[in-house]
């Protein structure tokens, strides 16, 4: 009986210390470049129905108030403290980040780049919305297809910093002789603030008079520069493109001010980061050709630096805008 009694304390331990372990909660911080940016609002839904659906996952969303090197060292800062199991991070500069970021990881913090990419010494793999070339080409192929006579084309882009713009921006220009006619007459940077992405489409109105097209991969700047156009009477007469939320370009599609954006689903963004970080803090290994985890996105195959590509852009217009807005 005696034994009998033992043995049921040592089970009824055994099974309190599991799932007390199960119960442990992973902390996973979603960082973004900025608060208040509708694009990252949407990514964090989606980051929040991950940690719903595996259960033990606690998403901290957090950035700076500005889109500033400097504000998201301080946060990164601030989550090692914390002592968080993992950060993801949309970077507002390759480089900049990676001391802090080096830190974490020496803390035994998972880190992983998304959105916008940090240098490979930062983390331990990146994930592309999709894959550079094929939004490169997308932005430019966007302003050609309603410039058949071809035409001025200007670029707002976010800040000047910003990897994944840069990357694109650089992309576009390596398919730029596919559409003939077309000339990037400049690039200008908004920094992903509202007013001043406005007030630099402003100048490049002022500047170039027979500019035709103004493409602006960043959600924040495809808004402002869609308003600037409108509010200048040139609705007709500049199309503006780019990387956009269908919630916040319908109402541009409908005017006319835009004719046709892309972007990705940033809920699926916010998602697939969130599954990845879960999975590498579970023991899985970033190295090229490695299949991560992202749960109902399937899996994502790493290149030779680490890399990979979520899925690839999506074109919304008149057809479909009003019925993708109702989703972000």
């Amino acid at each position: 009986m005696k034994i009998l009694k033992t043995l049921l304390v040592t089970a009824a331990v055994s099974v309190a210390m599991m799932a007390t372990a199960h119960a442990e909660t992973k902390k996973i911080a979603l960082v973004v470049k900025a608060l208040g940016i509708g694009f990252f609002e949407a990514a964090n839904k989606g980051a929040q129905e991950a940690a719903k659906e595996l259960g033990d996952v606690e998403v901290i969303y957090t950035g700076p108030t500005t889109t500033t090197a400097e504000g998201q060292i301080e946060v990164i800062n601030s989550l090692i403290a914390q002592k968080v199991d993992a950060i993801a991070v949309s970077a507002n500069d390759t480089n900049a980040l990676v001391p802090a970021l080096k830190k974490a990881m020496d803390r035994g913090i998972k880190v992983i780049s998304w959105d916008s990419g940090v240098a490979p010494e930062g983390r331990s793999m990146h994930l592309n919305p999709s894959s550079n070339p094929l939004i490169g080409n997308m932005i430019i192929k966007l302003a050609a297809d309603n410039l058949p006579e071809g035409g001025d084309v200007a670029v707002l882009s976010a800040t000047a910093t910003s990897t994944n713009q840069n990357v694109w921006i650089e992309e576009m220009t390596k398919v730029l002789p596919n559409y003939k006619g077309i000339n990037v007459v400049a690039t200008v940077y908004g920094d992903d603030l509202a007013d001043k992405s406005y007030r630099e489409t402003q100048g490049l109105i002022q500047s170039h008079p027979n500019l035709k097209a103004i493409i602006a991969p960043t959600s924040v700047g495809i808004v402002a520069a869609a308003q600037a156009v409108t509010d200048a009477g040139k609705i007709g007469q500049i199309n503006v493109t780019g990387l956009g939320l269908p919630s916040e370009m319908a109402g541009h599609v409908k005017s006319g001010a835009s004719k046709s954006f892309a972007i990705w689903n940033p809920i699926d963004l916010g998602y697939s980061a969130t599954m990845i970080a879960y999975d590498l803090i579970g023991g899985a290994e970033a190295k090229p050709g490695a299949e991560l985890k992202m749960g109902r996105m399937g899996t994502v195959k790493l290149d030779d630096k680490n890399e990979g590509a979520m899925a690839d852009p999506f074109i919304y217009d008149a057809k479909n805008v009003e019925e993708f807005a109702k989703i972000f």
